[in-house]
């Protein structure tokens, strides 16, 4: 048992940091997709993807055009990426990963419960530590898609001499559509959270003042 703030300042401090790395990270990778907004090679688009040639609105968008997109893009990305690693320090140092992230054996039922009761197909829901097994699934998927985005990202950059990486992503088209499906991947999640929020109030609260101070049971 320890006794500790629900909310440590840093987990509070990089979580803060994600909001406008995300909107910077996103609104200039949608400025950067417009000056070929097609998936596939050139001349031979993928069948699949139904917004070939689809433009997102300009207030989406960031940079201006494609240089101004790419430096934005590549600048804050390296802070996304160091505010990642620095999370991930944290959470392995200090021990909150055990109470953070998501472990199949120990929180799918509780997510599946947790998923019933908000579709109110459970009148109670489960019970559960800081975090309940949906809410750990959630932020657990949030970091994978990441560090896939920013692995993809990488492989798009460097796709000559880093052609190992771009050919684990199956070539530079099919890294260019993970990259752009983590980032739609990402916007589910974020709108996901904000009903997870709404649904537990005293969160952001928490969050923005860390809670008060009280003895918890890593589980």
């Amino acid at each position: 048992m320890n006794r500790t703030r629900l909310q440590p300042l840093f987990i509070r401090l990089t979580h803060w940091l994600n909001v406008p790395l995300l909107i910077i990270m996103a609104g200039s990778g949608l400025q950067i997709l417009v000056a070929y907004p097609f998936m596939g090679p050139r001349g031979s688009s993928f069948g699949w993807y139904p917004l070939q040639g689809f433009r997102p609105p300009e207030w989406t968008r960031l940079g201006s055009w494609l240089a101004g997109g790419r430096a934005l893009h590549f600048a804050f990305g390296w802070f996304f990426v160091l505010n990642g690693i620095a999370y991930l320090v944290y959470l392995g140092t200090s021990g909150e990963w055990r109470s953070r992230l998501f472990f199949p054996r120990r929180d799918f039922s509780n997510a599946v419960g947790t998923a019933l009761h908000y579709l109110r197909l459970r009148p109670v829901p489960p019970m559960h530590g800081l975090y309940n097994g949906l809410q750990r699934l959630a932020y657990t998927s949030a970091v994978l898609l990441g560090a896939v985005a920013t692995l993809s990202g990488v492989a798009i950059w460097e796709p000559t001499q880093l052609s190992w990486l771009a050919t684990a992503f199956g070539g530079y088209d099919s890294a260019r559509v993970v990259h752009f499906v983590c980032l739609v991947a990402l916007g589910i999640f974020t709108v996901t959270h904000v009903i997870l929020v709404m649904l537990h109030p005293k969160t952001i609260v928490d969050m923005i003042a860390g809670g008060h101070p009280s003895a918890t049971l890593d589980q």
